[in-house]
């Protein structure tokens, strides 16, 4: 029977050697382990709360949900290493007292699904699952609000896929109203290492899946602590041939966007957190001067506002109107209320949503406003510095000052003395683009739209 790279061993020396479910978790504490899914938890104190729960039914759920776009961390896990997960979920399930554990993956990953379903299937052969501890698998139908602790069990359960109000937690009253643990993929994929060899041999390691404009993108699995810079020009090689890196983002939809100024900053949870993002489960896009922060800013805005399950209203009309103010940016229509709008009523989504994943559904947009706010001011004058957005369009630098511009102009926009650079009334324009199209010194930029 082939279980790849694992071999249970973790669980073998928890038997041989007496390790009891009290001192496993003293172990994981230890380690420093904290959740790779997203708000960075520590592991141990999540397991000891559903320790102490007393009750005579607990559930031990696996969340492999992994909605972020550009994540991919958690289905390498399950499709290379499903046995290592289902060893970490034997060991969770010894420690904190519970019969029962749930995979929770989503339909898009049907060869992870395939290979856990395999997995199980040998290990309850082998003796691992199927008297003292079981698993099994749920499918999610890809609605990223369901990696969302509470929308999640709903799901597993057959109900709409919407967050609950907490208190109370699911190590109080989770899955059909038991006491339930929750951790993700990568959280569980380092348990038996650290049974194995002992909590100061981990790494404390996280692995990223690193997408946009660098040389080399994919999975990167190096320690926490490791400086933004390291990752990006290092690992990934850097940006493009001919191109400059200007921020990553990183989080997915609920992190931020950090600029190349502060590409110092170690990738660790309260270093990350400290200049307006999160860790997330790992996404991380690398941005460079092609990409315009406002439309960025806009499109994860838009995801959130798509994948919003409509229970609270804060989420399910605040991000629209969100989105509608950032649209009208991007259009070269905003004015200087505008940014003053964005954010008031981002930190009242904030403050005012039902579950996490609403309360930071505005954090994409703050971070650009606060590190590329220069970028939003360029829009209000029409401006698109990266030649994205739909914009007004500009005279630069190059303008000879022949006036054909002026004298062709429709609506009598552009105005200037000859042989100086002139001027376009962005109040007046109407975006035409026939000065572009007839400057014989191609002077006048914008007008390109999305």
């Amino acid at each position: 029977m082939n279980f790849g790279n694992c071999k249970y061993e973790a669980i073998q020396k928890i038997h041989k050697e007496h390790i009891t479910p009290a001192k496993v978790i003293q172990i994981i504490e230890a380690s420093g382990l904290r959740g790779r899914g997203g708000a960075g938890f520590p592991t141990a104190q999540k397991w000891r709360f559903l320790a102490s729960a007393q009750a005579t039914e607990k559930y031990v759920i696996c969340n492999g949900d992994e909605g972020d776009p550009g994540a991919f961390m958690d289905r390498a896990i399950m499709e290379q290493c499903p046995h290592t997960l289902l060893e970490a979920m034997i060991i969770a399930g010894y420690a904190v007292g519970a019969k029962q554990g749930v995979i929770y993956v989503r339909a898009e990953y049907p060869l992870a699904v395939a290979n856990l379903q395999t997995a199980i299937e040998q290990a309850r052969h082998a003796g691992y699952l199927g008297q003292d501890f079981d698993v099994a698998i749920r499918l999610g139908a890809g609605a990223f609000v369901c990696g969302e602790e509470t929308a999640l069990m709903n799901s597993v359960m057959g109900q709409r896929g919407e967050p609950n109000p907490r208190p109370p937690y699911p190590t109080e009253a989770g899955l059909y109203g038991q006491p339930t643990m929750i951790n993700n993929v990568e959280t569980l994929a380092n348990i038996p290492n650290i049974i194995l060899y002992g909590a100061e041999h981990f790494q404390n390691t996280k692995i990223f899946a690193v997408s946009g404009a660098v040389q080399k993108s994919g999975l990167i699995e190096v320690p926490l602590g490791t400086t933004i810079a390291e990752l990006v020009y290092q690992h990934c090689g850097g940006a493009k041939p001919g191109h400059t890196i200007k921020a990553v983002q990183i989080g997915g939809p609920s992190g931020g966007c950090i600029p190349a100024s502060l590409f110092d900053t170690p990738l660790d949870y309260d270093s990350i957190k400290a200049v307006g993002a999160i860790l997330g489960s790992g996404g991380l896009v690398v941005l460079d001067e092609t990409t315009c922060m406002v439309d960025f800013a806009k499109f994860f805005l838009r995801f959130s506002a798509d994948e919003s399950c409509g229970k609270c209203t804060p989420c399910r009309i605040g991000t629209k109107k969100l989105e509608a103010m950032l649209d009208k940016i991007t259009k070269g229509q905003g004015t200087p209320a505008d940014l003053d709008k964005i954010r008031t009523l981002a930190q009242q989504i904030m403050d005012t949503s039902l579950c996490g994943l609403g309360q930071s559904s505005p954090a994409p947009v703050l971070s650009a406003l606060k590190y590329f706010h220069d970028e939003f001011l360029a829009h209000l004058q029409g401006r698109c510095p990266a030649g994205v957005c739909l914009q007004g369009y500009h005279i630069t630098d190059k303008c000879v000052g022949c006036g054909l511009c002026a004298k062709k102009c429709p609506v009598q926009a552009i105005s200037g003395t000859p042989k100086t650079r002139h001027h376009i009334d962005p109040a007046i324009c109407v975006k035409c683009g026939l000065c572009a199209k007839i400057c014989p010194v191609q002077a006048i930029t914008g007008g390109t739209h999305k």
